[in-house]
């Protein structure tokens, strides 16, 4: 990732600064593939865990997918909006932790957008990043319900950190989550089994602790889908089935996960 971004996006393919009009809507990606997913609202699901959900809805395209990709080697879980209507919608129906809102959107204004989810019963912290840093900008976007504030340009760095930071003051996990001989230790992202440790990827990890959140209930692989990975994962892979099976195997003996058919998973 480049150090820093302006108003003039990095491109990290070119190694050069973008330089021209922002992107038009027709000129936009299209995102359909969310779509094309049962709306559901998810159960928020916040810890210190490697899991984090991460909505980033800024309108350079070009902007906003290099922050994407950079969260996701930061081993973030992240889903791009491009404009104030299709942020908003997102943000309301999926679970995520931090919301990295650009001010100056088309269609719903980002202020419209930082006000509507402060009044709502989202959890998500808001970061607003803007163009504009006077001490006034700055006062005005906290004031309506922004919980930090980062000007453009930025280090990619400091957006990391700051990220973390709001991730942290957010409704937690319990430290330790605990299922028969199971122990999760939530913070430091390590899990044991009858006082032997596993070696789980983020995924697994993940997965266990919806799991294990759940505490005996029904979580649908839509559900799993929708909080371990993020938006971009085809929702026909059987991704879900082969993490399962590989947790399975690692947890060992006897089998604390049940299929529920039709349905999804559970811990019994």
């Amino acid at each position: 990732m480049p150090g820093d971004y302006g108003n003039d996006c990095y491109n990290t393919v070119t190694g050069c600064c973008l330089i021209g009009e922002r992107p038009r809507s027709k000129d936009r990606p299209q995102q359909d593939g969310w779509r094309k997913r049962p709306v559901t609202l998810l159960r928020h699901r916040m810890g210190q865990n490697s899991i984090m959900r991460v909505l980033v809805i800024e309108d350079h395209v070009e902007l906003a997918n290099d922050i994407a990709a950079g969260l996701r080697d930061k081993g973030f879980g992240v889903d791009t909006s491009y404009d104030g209507d299709d942020g908003y919608f997102k943000a309301t129906i999926y679970g995520y932790d931090v919301v990295v809102l650009d001010r100056d959107l088309p269609g719903m204004h980002g202020d419209d957008v930082c006000s509507a989810l402060a009044n709502s019963s989202i959890p998500a912290r808001i970061l607003m990043l803007t163009a504009s840093g006077t001490v006034e900008d700055r006062v005005e976007g906290l004031g309506i319900g922004a919980d930090d504030y980062l000007n453009k340009p930025f280090a990619f760095e400091e957006l990391v950190a700051r990220i973390r930071t709001l991730a942290r003051r957010s409704p937690s996990t319990p430290p330790i989550l605990v299922w028969k001989d199971i122990n999760f230790d939530v913070a430091a992202q390590k899990v044991a089994r009858n006082y032997q440790s596993l070696a789980l990827s983020r995924k697994e990890l993940g997965v266990l602790e919806m799991l294990m959140m759940a505490g005996g209930a029904v979580v649908s692989a839509e559900d799993l889908l929708e909080s371990v990975w993020d938006q971009f994962t085809d929702p026909f892979t059987r991704t879900v089935t082969v993490t399962l099976s590989r947790l399975r195997l690692k947890l060992g003996p006897p089998d604390v996960i049940e299929t529920v058919i039709g349905i999804g998973y559970r811990l019994t």
